[in-house]
Formats: C-alpha cells, structure tokens, sequence
C-alpha cells in the first residue's frame, strides 16, 4: 500500500479518459433533452402567442428546473448509497 496519491492504483489510459468522457457527455446530453422535454411540455402553451416567455411562463420554467434538479440530485445521492451499501456488504 502506497501513502501517496496517484501509486498503487493504474491511472486510466488516454482511450479510457475519452471513453468516459464521451459517456458523461452522453449522459448530459439525455438529462438536458428530458429536461426540456418535460419542462417546456408543462409550461409553455403549444399556441404560441407573444415572441417572448410570459412571466407566467418564465416562472413555471424556473420552478420547474429547479425541482428536476432536486430530483436528479436526489436519485443520485440514493443510487451512490446504495452502491456503497452493496460494496461494503460484498467486502465483508
């Protein structure tokens, strides 16, 4: 066991760095889709009637990324626990 950072453990090559970043960017990119999907789905009225959001509008959008956000955080906080639950039940 090493006590400095970076040894002991094999660093990621350049493929597996693009690699991950390209899944993460995946990710994000689905995340945003669903986002406005369901955000412009509840807020905004299919007849459009003025260039501009309405202030009605504006807020429901505010409010309504606001709580996808929450969510999303929420859910991943859920799925890391009980990830490290399954990890240290497996190590005992």
């Amino acid at each position: 066991m090493s006590f400095l950072p970076g040894f002991g453990r094999p660093q990621p090559s350049s493929a597996e760095k693009i690699a991950n970043a390209e899944v993460e960017m995946d990710m994000i990119s689905d995340m945003m889709s669903r986002l406005n999907q369901s955000c412009v789905k509840k807020c905004i009225q299919p007849d459009y009637r003025e260039a501009d959001l309405t202030k009605g509008e504006s807020v429901c959008l505010d409010r309504c990324v606001g709580k996808f956000f929450d969510v999303q955080m929420k859910v991943s906080e859920k799925m890391q626990g009980d990830a490290a639950m399954k990890q240290g039940q497996m190590g005992m």
